[in-house]
């Protein structure tokens, strides 16, 4: 195998304020862009050529990535004017691929953090001699995603939406985001209007009875569509548990990027990035969070779980949780910001403006 459309046309409405400026692939985790990532593991299982179906904000793929050289790769990109939807996006960049009709095209989603082996997933599709083979995982909690239920074989039985009811709920086995096309099945899906894969593409093959493999991989998986997602999967990655060969350093409790600057006595901890250019200044505590270029952390300032935006600035003292600050936004000394706050791009919190606990 040497293929793969990389799907990273999606808006990233759900990680908003961070997508407001930048593509949800190219919002930075672990030090690079994410899709950085992605590019680096299909590198490592052998694809040598990725065409990525972009549309929101597709200008600022290729001025990073160019022709891929650099990472190995032969890429290509493909923009669609209006949002064809998964299988719509996989239909209009097959134009791009050079494989054989009965050649396995990897596609997966711009999304998704995993430990995934890409190799197995293409040798289960080769042996099994399937038209489609799906990436599938077991989560504890499956009501918010689609089910695929396998026979003893791995043959997928049906493709059942989010459940509603514990009766509806037949398997903990759900669509991880990564598959493997027979090339002539893509030429299958409908040109120029939107199609998703996971409502029509693949029930539809289903029902024509095609083969539909699945390949049940429960090694690291997470779907980083929220932005506390998003701030995980970053960690982890600094941490070590979730796999990437673009890393760019060690891994370990924190990852400090070249140009930042950290003060000898600020803490940062489980799995903290700081970004090129950013500053983080005495006293100030630092967990499990991502701080983005040019971004200032000010003295005695504690953050945990959050993400600071581009040259954002964090007050004295202040106190985020599980927060969101966009790009250049400004949060004043002493505020306190919990559980699911996101200040937008270059809004300004004075001083002691928001509190969620008494100030004395």
């Amino acid at each position: 195998m040497t293929e793969a459309i990389l799907l990273v046309g999606g808006k990233g409405t759900r990680l908003r304020p961070l997508t407001v400026h930048t593509p949800k692939p190219m919002v930075r985790a672990a030090g690079v862009p994410f899709l950085t990532h992605q590019l680096a593991r299909a590198r490592a299982a052998g694809v040598d050529h990725i065409v990525l179906a972009t549309s929101y904000l597709a200008e600022v793929f290729e001025p990073h990535f160019g022709d891929g050289s650099s990472l190995g790769l032969h890429l290509e990109y493909v923009t669609e004017e209006e949002p064809l939807g998964t299988g719509g996006a996989i239909r209009n960049a097959a134009a791009r691929l050079h494989s054989a009709p009965d050649d396995p095209v990897l596609i997966f989603n711009g999304d998704i953090l995993t430990g995934l082996d890409i190799g197995e997933l293409v040798r289960t599709h080769r042996r099994t001699g399937a038209d489609v083979s799906l990436h599938l995982t077991k989560v504890t909690d499956p009501r918010a995603y689609g089910l695929v239920p396998t026979d003893g074989t791995g043959r997928v039985l049906a493709f059942l939406e989010k459940p509603q009811t514990p009766e509806e709920i037949v398997t903990d086995q759900i669509n991880a985001g990564a598959y493997v096309f027979r090339r002539s099945v893509i030429d299958t899906i409908p040109a120029g209007r939107p199609v998703s894969v996971e409502r029509e593409t693949f029930p539809e093959l289903l029902s024509a009875g095609a083969h539909l493999q699945g390949m049940v991989d429960s090694t690291y998986w997470l779907d980083l569509g929220t932005p506390a997602a998003f701030v995980r999967g970053s960690a982890d990655l600094v941490l070590g548990r979730a796999p990437s060969p673009a890393v760019p350093g060690r891994c370990g409790d924190r990852l400090i990027l070249p140009t930042a600057r950290v003060a000898p006595d600020a803490k940062l901890t489980d799995g903290t990035v700081v970004g090129e250019g950013a500053y983080v200044a005495d006293g100030a505590r630092v967990s499990g969070s991502t701080i983005l270029p040019g971004a200032v952390i000010e003295p005695g300032a504690v953050i945990t779980d959050s993400l600071i935006g581009t040259r954002a600035r964090v007050g004295e003292r202040s106190v985020l949780t599980g927060t969101v600050i966009g790009d250049g936004a400004v949060i004043g000394a002493d505020n306190e910001l919990r559980t699911g706050v996101r200040v937008w791009c270059d809004a300004r919190i004075p001083a002691g403006s928001v509190r969620f606990s008494s100030d004395q």
